[in-house]
């Protein structure tokens, strides 16, 4: 049994801050209540469709992110981010102590901007992630989306890039900063464009980050040609906190 307990719609209690102009964007509401399975599984809270429910977590994020803007004190802030994971599917800790299944994995950017779960709205035991600088497709990155798709059976890989990255300005730069860092983002010069836009060269190299999964590793590659796997690029924008699909 899948529990649909994710939704577009952002969970409100604003009025108490007086921030209308935000509520005109966000209506309050509350999904009906799910009852628990009589044994629940680490698969108990699977989405039907992986990337449907990244965006609709995506969507609830980035109206909260939108909507703390507008308020005045420090306080208000957290309480608009407060109202996000009410509709989330959370298992209890003797569930996932026993086992995972994630359903979907994520290769993003270290930045400290850019935490999946939470711009994606995801609770413990729904992502399978893996960072580094610049969403590089090392190594260790891509052995370790492999045991995702073949042991824990994630229809879904995302790379996700986004606004500004370091790594990939520092690619662009002629200095580097130091002999292993200019190791890490060689792949990322590679894939330069002369006169190409930021923003642009973070997609492509986003893009270019995909292509290289399935090009070195059969494990991948067989999942994607089989249907039992998907691959994506998304783009966070980290000003308005929505990420779109490349």
């Amino acid at each position: 049994m899948t529990l649909n307990r994710r939704s577009f719609l952002f969970r409100g209690g604003l009025n108490a801050f007086g921030l209308a102009a935000a509520m005109q964007l966000i209506k309050p509401a509350r999904a009906e209540a799910v009852f628990l399975e009589p044994k629940e599984s680490a698969r108990s809270c699977r989405p039907d469709d992986s990337l449907t429910a990244l965006i609709a977590g995506n969507a609830r994020f980035a109206a909260a992110w939108q909507a703390k803007n507008k308020a005045t004190s420090l306080n208000e802030r957290a309480q608009v981010m407060s109202n996000l994971w009410l509709d989330n599917c959370f298992l209890p800790a003797s569930v996932l102590e026993a086992s995972q299944s994630p359903w979907a994995s994520i290769i993003s950017c270290a930045d400290s901007r850019v935490a999946p779960e939470w711009i994606f709205d995801a609770a413990a035991g729904d992502l399978f992630v893996v960072r580094s600088a610049g969403n590089t497709p090392f190594d260790e990155g891509i052995a370790s989306l492999e045991f995702g798709v073949a042991v824990l059976k994630t229809p879904l890989i995302l790379v996700l890039g986004h606004s500004n990255c370091g790594a990939v300005q520092a690619a662009r730069a002629s200095k580097t900063l130091t002999p292993l860092f200019d190791q890490l983002i060689k792949p990322i010069r590679a894939n330069l464009v002369p006169g190409d836009s930021l923003e642009n060269a973070i997609k492509n190299n986003a893009n270019a980050t995909a292509q290289q999964l399935t090009t070195r590793s059969d494990v991948l590659a067989n999942a994607v040609q089989s249907g039992d796997l998907q691959i994506v690029v998304g783009y966070f924008d980290v000003a308005s906190g929505k990420v779109s699909i490349v």
